[in-house]
């Protein structure tokens, strides 16, 4: 009898570099499955992103995202291209849509140095960075997208929002994963990031958060205004643990955040819901480079154990969870071994040699 608990994975190969990575992130996922019995996944790929809109004057259809919709958790490969936008010169991104449709309002960006990845910090306890950065995903001022205005071409207009349903909400999974975190010798602090000093909006995201924190005791808490946090992510990185922020701010900090941490190659992503759950390398398209075996695969492979994770908490499935500590633990070992040494930090090892390494440790006993 086959007691494997079966996923449906919606699979976007996006644009750029994310049709190479995706394959290569599914040949990682294939080794979990057969190295960590108790979880099949199924892919069903799905075609959005610039290159789609392009080719068809759709970004989406409305039956890609009902079944977006329907899967078990979305994996999405880096989405958009530089020279083709929307007739307004904005993106084409259809995880924005996602993130408004499916109330994605939790995004996870995690900031971790890995053993021998190059960072351009000096100091030696930048080898201990090992934060989380909870981006408010659907409101703030991405509320406003579509729906901005320009006046007279003399006038432009965004409106940033904040509520407090949807604080809340991002607050309990902060505290709840400094919990976690805690429980496995992490530091159990809460930073709320904002600019309460001056905007009546963040004030108010404040006073939100402080109400929460009242719930959680045993988390520590404390607090940092937007510019000083970008200060303090320079100078102290290693001080914080789970960092909470409004849309567009932790939108720049985690982009910060990979630059401390040896590049956005090492940038994964989690967006997630009440009801779904959508994971993604947090770095572009890099046409550039597309199709030429020089792209960093990690943030794409670690963005999927992400999923795993998730996967095995939302459907109590221990095998999945299983899984996702041995890829983060395959990453782990093969830098510090020097077998995963990517292009993107002056290495040798293009996407085929490093994926090549991560499935050989997963399938070693």
């Amino acid at each position: 009898m086959n007691t494997k608990k079966k996923f449906n994975i919606a699979v976007f190969p996006g644009d750029g570099i994310g049709n190479e990575l995706i394959d290569a992130c599914i040949k990682v996922l294939q080794a979990l499955e057969k190295s960590i019995d108790g979880f099949h996944l199924t892919h069903e790929f799905l075609q959005a992103g610039a290159a789609y809109y392009q080719r068809t004057g759709m970004d989406i259809t409305a039956e890609t995202m009902a079944k977006a919709r329907q899967a078990d958790a979305i994996l999405l490969g880096a989405m958009g291209l530089p020279t083709i936008r929307y007739p307004d010169g904005t993106e084409i991104a259809p995880h924005l849509k996602m993130r408004t449709e499916f109330n994605l309002y939790a995004g996870v960006r995690p900031v971790k140095v890995y053993p021998n990845v190059p960072t351009p910090l000096a100091d030696k306890r930048a080898s201990e960075i090992d934060m989380i950065i909870l981006r408010e995903s659907t409101e703030g001022l991405f509320a406003s997208v579509g729906k901005g205005e320009v006046i007279d071409d003399r006038e432009a207009r965004e409106t940033l929002v904040i509520t407090r349903q949807t604080c809340e909400k991002l607050f309990k999974v902060g505290f709840e994963m400094a919990l976690r975190r805690k429980a496995k010798d992490g530091k159990g602090r809460v930073t709320c990031v904002d600019k309460a000093n001056v905007f009546r909006a963040y004030a108010f995201f404040r006073k939100v958060f402080k109400e929460s924190a009242a719930q959680f005791p045993e988390v520590a808490v404390d607090f940092n205004y937007v510019d000083a946090m970008a200060l303090d992510m320079v100078r102290r990185p290693w001080d914080f643990d789970v960092v909470v922020a409004e849309n567009m701010f932790a939108d720049i900090l985690s982009d910060l955040g990979g630059g401390i941490v040896g590049g956005m190659g090492m940038a994964s992503c989690a967006e997630l819901g009440d009801a779904h759950g959508l994971f993604q390398p947090a770095h572009g398209s890099a046409p550039d480079i597309a199709g030429t075996d020089r792209a960093n695969p990690i943030a794409t492979f670690l963005s999927a154990g992400m999923m795993l994770e998730w996967l095995g908490m939302r459907h109590a499935n221990h095998a999945c969870q299983s899984a996702a500590d041995k890829l983060e633990k395959a990453v782990e070992k093969g830098f510090a071994a020097g077998r995963i040494q990517p292009m993107e930090f002056g290495g040798p090892h293009g996407t085929q040699q490093v994926t090549d390494a991560v499935i050989e440790l997963i399938e070693k006993k």
